[in-house]
């Protein structure tokens, strides 16, 4: 194993990618230890933030919507202010969605950070090109079948954003840019795009694109390869998860690439926790469909080559997909949630009258919605409330309620959680804690569209 490791060492080039993110909300100061490790190393290193989720950048997308200034990650400050002078000083070059639904203001946000810090002004990429919208009529894309979730025909679309693969992120870093900002991209890319213009991989280097975007898999859900979400006390131990620490890749130029983590962190780098990453949102690993390449997982092999650190080599790759998935976001009503709590002698009975009296009232003054009432504690993962025999039969404890309800219009969300609030003085007793909450709507699917659409429209600004 020594052996194998020096020959990897002695390599002619390799490139560092350390993952800061995993999703929006992440650990604001995970980055940190990784730029620390970076500060000693010569080779070209990248750090990248996957903060995008389709649920999330329906969130931009009305923040967008209700200032044209937002739109862009609302955590960008966290992220980036720990660490941009570190970065810009030790030429670690950003990778990130933090764009979201507005790239350019979060491009004015990171030049406005610089300032505020007194160092110098960042050089930025930015990648255009997600928003279909700017070059597909509304009724093209109404009009497609969509591959997962909810029918949008006879919707009003408020944002549709193609996911763009690694190329033009490649690109972007070809103008000597401190910092590249996308929008909408596969979560893959922001490791395969670095590794694209450091190894000058082309679109025929599919054993290369597969491995890198494998290496980009590993990476995007941030410390979920390093020991977080895979731990399960007396099954699968993972030490200090307190301080886990987020992954590192170090890539070579054969393709072959190790998992590691920064010094003096918790968590855990071996084969499971690789092999769960691995196997994370993929329907086959045969054939994991990124825009750039199909890449198999299926001929991978898993060394453990030293404690918390992995070689992952043996990538297949196979042609491009035709086809780019979009995400649509669609205006969907108005949901009405509210809580309430029941705690002591007989509470389980009470909670379950207490929802028995929302469901009579609301059919009572004819509310039109679709409705779900959960006991938490007691069957609100699994289950519905109108399920037999959902709920044990304790005596006491503390069970609260949940109504949930989307509605057309706002006006009847507002009702229907008063409904719950009423139970106050006009439910079953002590009752407490009420919380009510109401917030406007944004549903999602998925369409595939053609590329070549796409491609033509991809543009690359400079601020």
């Amino acid at each position: 194993m020594k052996q194998i490791m020096l020959n990897y060492i002695t390599m002619s080039k390799k490139v560092y990618i350390g993952c800061g993110a995993g999703f929006a909300g992440d650990r604001y100061d995970a980055s940190i230890p990784i730029v620390e490790d970076f500060k000693s190393i010569n080779e070209p290193k990248y750090l990248m933030f996957e903060v995008l989720a389709e649920r999330t950048l329906a969130i931009a997308q009305q923040y967008r919507i209700n200032d044209a200034s937002k739109g862009y990650s609302p955590y960008l400050d966290y992220y980036i202010n720990p660490i941009l002078q570190d970065c810009l000083e030790h030429k670690i070059k950003i990778i990130s969605n933090m764009g979201a639904a507005n790239p350019f203001g979060a491009a004015k946000r990171i030049i406005e950070i610089a300032k505020e810090k007194k160092i110098r002004k960042p050089k930025i990429a930015i990648v255009q090109g997600d928003d279909i919208l700017n070059y597909m009529s509304e009724k093209d894309i109404l009009n497609s079948p969509t591959m997962e979730g909810l029918d949008i025909k006879n919707t009003k679309i408020t944002a549709a954003n193609v996911y763009l693969g690694a190329f033009p992120i490649a690109n972007a870093l070809k103008k000597d840019v401190d910092i590249v900002i996308v929008g909408r991209s596969v979560d893959s890319a922001l490791a395969l795009g670095p590794l694209i213009y450091e190894f000058k991989w082309n679109a025929s280097d599919l054993k290369m694109l597969s491995s890198g975007t494998i290496c980009g898999h590993l990476l995007e859900c941030g410390a979920q390869v390093t020991g977080a979400y895979f731990a399960d006390p007396g099954f699968k131990d993972v030490p200090d998860l307190y301080n886990v620490g987020f992954p590192i890749a170090e890539f070579y130029e054969n393709g072959d690439f190790l998992i590691s983590k920064p010094k003096n962190t918790g968590g855990l780098v071996n084969k499971a926790t690789i092999t769960e990453q691995l196997l994370y949102e993929t329907h086959n690993p045969n054939q994991y469909i990124v825009p750039d390449v199909v890449a198999d997982m299926s001929e991978l092999n898993l060394i453990e080559e030293e404690p918390n650190k992995v070689l992952v080599k043996g990538a297949i790759g196979h042609k491009k997909p035709d086809l780019l998935k979009a995400t649509i976001c669609s205006e969907s009503g108005f949901m009405g949630e509210a809580e309430m709590s029941y705690a002591g002698p007989n509470a389980l009975q009470r909670a379950k009258l207490a929802i028995e009296v929302i469901e009579k009232r609301i059919q009572k003054i004819g509310l039109q919605g679709k409705t779900r009432f959960d006991i938490i504690g007691a069957g609100s993962v699994h289950f519905s409330s109108s399920e037999e025999n959902t709920y044990n039969n304790e005596l006491d404890g503390d069970y609260r309620i949940r109504s949930a309800g989307f509605f057309e219009n706002k006006e009847d969300a507002e009702q229907f959680v008063a409904e719950t609030y009423s139970l106050y003085c006009s439910g079953p007793s002590a009752g407490g804690g009420a919380r009510t909450s109401i917030t406007k709507e944004t549903s999602t699917a998925s369409i595939l569209i053609d590329r070549n659409i796409v491609e033509p429209q991809i543009k690359i600004e400079i601020i």
